[in-house]
């Protein structure tokens, strides 16, 4: 085959285009665990005060406190953090989300 500019850009073009999804796919797979972490961790940190029944609400607060509280650590200018933002922004979702499935379940 003749090399000519047109095969060298589409051989850049898919090398590149390679390169960019072998990189998303591990983003990708890192965010869904964190996300799923946090899911697991607000589930978990929610329903065993619950069991009682007096401390669901608590143990709630206390969950979004600490989120709020990572929050202000990861984006203040003072603090520096070697872990992608990102991780740590799903680990977050994940414990918003988890906090709201919970309290559609006793809603229901």
């Amino acid at each position: 085959m003749i090399k000519t500019k047109l095969s060298n850009f589409l051989s850049y073009l898919i090398k590149q285009l390679g390169n960019v999804l072998y990189y998303s796919l591990g983003e990708l797979t890192a965010g869904l665990i964190s996300l799923l972490l946090g899911f697991f961790i607000s589930t978990g940190l929610s329903t065993i005060p619950g069991q009682t029944g007096d401390w669901g609400i608590i143990a709630a607060s206390l969950i979004v406190a600490a989120t709020e509280f990572i929050s202000k650590l990861v984006y203040s200018s003072k603090f520096q953090l070697s872990v992608r933002i990102n991780l740590i922004n799903n680990f977050k979702v994940g414990i918003i989300y988890g906090l709201f499935v919970d309290a559609f379940k006793l809603g229901s």
